[in-house]
This record gives C-alpha cells, structure tokens and sequence, in this order.
C-alpha cells in the first residue's frame, strides 16, 4: 500500500482547507476566462461590469471540467491551453454567452477547482472525517495505515488487526476499509472493503463490494451500503450519518473477507503458462487497462517474487502501485488487483492459450 500522510497531519489540512474554501453559484454570462502573464484566469462580473470576486486561478480539473461542458474537445482544448490561451479564452467566452447556464464553480485558496452542476450535492472531507473516524477509532483493531488528500480525493485506509487470515503458510492478509470522497465532482462517497497482505504491506482493494452515492441531487439510500446526502449535515440529515456509520461498522465483514480470501487460495493454484510471461502480462496489462510504463514494473515485480500464478501476478499489481508517484493512481491499481484477482476462469485460460 502506498505510502500518506498520517491522520494527524491529513486532520489538520482537512480543517485548514476548509477555513480556505469558498463556493459560487454562478450564470455563465457573467463569467469570463481572461489571460494574464501567460496564464488564464476565472472572473466574475455582475451586472454593471463590477467585479464580483478575486480573479481566480484556475487547475487542471477545472479546465477539463469547463471544456466537458461546453463540449470542446479534450485535445484541442488542452492544445489551446498550452500554445494559444487567447484563443481558448475568446473560444470559452463566446459558448458562456451562447448556451448560458447555472454552474457551481468551487474555490480553494483564489484557485478554482471545481466547475460542476448547480445541483452538485456538496459533501465534504471534513463532513465524511467527522462522521467516520469516531466510529474507526472505536472499532477495535483498527489501525490507520495510509491516509491522503489529493486535488481530487480524501483517502482514509484502515486495516483491522484482529481479522485476519493465512492464504499459504506465512502469508498473512488482514482485512481493512477504504473510505475515499471527491470535493471536485470526481467520484462518490466510496466505502470498499481493503485487504492488506502483511508480508509486502501491498492494499488490495474489492471493486465487487464498493459501495457508492454520487453528490447530485437528493436521493435515496435503495440498496445495502448505499449513502445519500443533502448540501450540509443538518438536523434533517441524521439519516445520513447514520447511514455511513452503518455502512462503516457493516462492511469490516468477517464472511465478505472469507469470500476474498478463499479467492486468493483458489488463484494461488492458477498456474500461469511460463512459455511467454511477458507475453501474458502484457495481454493482462492491455485488458485492465495497465500502462505500458506500469506494466513493466508489474514484470519486474513478478520476476521478483517468482510466484508464476494468478495470485502472484495480482499482488505484483499491488506491489507496483507503491512505486507510482500518483496516490490516486496507485489506488486504483490497488482496485485492478482484485479485479485481475477475481477474472473469471475462462478468461484466465484465455490469456494462457494466446501466450502458448
């Protein structure tokens, strides 16, 4: 599992950020990209032309979400930006006026970084940590392994000491809970259950029981494990915590992580055709969606821990995660190793009789 920061430190930037936020619901026409020392910048007028805020910086998610919603392409948006930003302001400017709408522009320190719905449902780091970390820090073992904030996620990896399980003689894996929330519209409050394999400290996170809600409108929680929130945690919203605490406490489930585990033991016995294992893991790697740059660390790995089985190709996923610079990234290859972990059987065999 990739290294963080400690809860400690993630604590006290969640509060600092929030201190630093500020929201706007805001009509396009009053709004306007305008370039300056090589950069471009988010301003907003009112009616007689005063303006109505700071000019505001403007990162590389709120760029792609303003070319998503005028509909610019994401390659001439991006050509534009870097070689020809007057061009991307007049292009920007003149679909604000032309197909006006309501957005919600979210800002953090005189950046905007977040364009999004004006019926974007704001639920926010420090909302999700206050709920949930009481509740953690109650459960016994449970022990914080890895937390982080990015621009685009709050990650909080928790691992419970006290259920664990040997898949072969020595390798120990132990269950956990990943809870992870997006401010900036890029993903749902996410509550997934973690397995964490002792003897390389590598996450495995089990895409199959990830539970979700995204942050639009008011909806209702219709299935196990799924959240639904209003703007703020009022008194209305009760239900809400509630809600998460549940889904916290429920998914650390002692049948779940036997499920898992007896996944792990039955891919220990798929044996991987050694005639072309380069050949298998780039197959493998084309499928889930593992760069090229990746998938040669996943071979390396591999070759290292000399384990030629499904299992062993799994775990070399997750033990590359840890050397990607990106803790997003490597979260989500966490995820691409149960998937691999999980393939069904044809699929497998598959990948085996292509590198005969």
């Amino acid at each position: 599992m990739k290294s963080g920061i400690s809860l400690v430190e993630m604590a006290q930037e969640i509060q600092r950020q929030a201190e630093l936020k500020a929201d706007y619901i805001l009509d396009t026409r009053s709004l306007s990209m305008e370039p300056y020392n090589s950069k471009l910048y988010l301003n907003a007028y009112d009616k007689v032309g005063v303006p109505a805020m700071e000019p505001l910086e403007i990162n590389a998610i709120a760029h792609r979400q303003i070319g998503t919603h005028l509909k610019i392409p994401a390659p001439y948006y991006d050509k534009m930006l870097e070689q020809y930003p007057e061009l991307l302001a007049q292009n920007v400017n003149g679909w604000f006026q032309q197909e006006p709408a309501t957005r919600m522009v979210r800002t953090l320190n005189g950046t905007a970084r977040a364009f999004l719905s004006n019926r974007y449902r704001r639920i926010d780091n420090l909302d999700i940590a206050s709920i949930v970390l009481p509740v953690l820090q109650d459960m016994e073992g449970m022990h914080f392994e890895s937390c982080q904030l990015t621009e685009s996620r709050m990650y909080i990896k928790v691992v419970n000491t006290r259920l664990q399980a040997e898949v072969v003689p020595g390798d120990i894996v132990q269950s956990g809970i990943i809870i992870s929330n997006s401010e900036v519209g890029l993903g749902s409050v996410n509550i997934q259950p973690l397995v964490y394999r002792l003897v390389c400290s590598n996450g495995m996170v089990v895409n199959s029981a990830q539970t979700r809600r995204k942050h639009v409108g008011r909806v209702e929680a219709t299935e196990n494990y799924q959240l639904y929130s209003d703007k703020t945690l009022e008194a209305d919203d009760k239900a809400f915590a509630m809600k998460i605490q549940d889904t916290v406490r429920a998914v650390v489930d002692e049948v779940s992580f036997s499920q898992v585990v007896n996944l792990m033991k039955d891919a220990k016995e798929a044996r991987m055709n050694t005639t072309d294992v380069p050949g298998i893991v780039k197959l493998v790697s084309k499928d889930f969606h593992i760069t090229d740059e990746e998938s040669a660390g996943v071979l390396q790995r591999l070759i290292e821990d000399n384990d030629l089985t499904l299992y062993g190709l799994s775990n070399a996923v997750t033990r590359h995660s840890q050397d990607v610079e990106s803790y997003d990234r490597a979260t989500i290859l966490e995820g691409i190793g149960y998937d691999i972990l999980s393939m069904p059987a044809s699929q497998w065999n598959r990948f085996n009789q292509m590198a005969a």
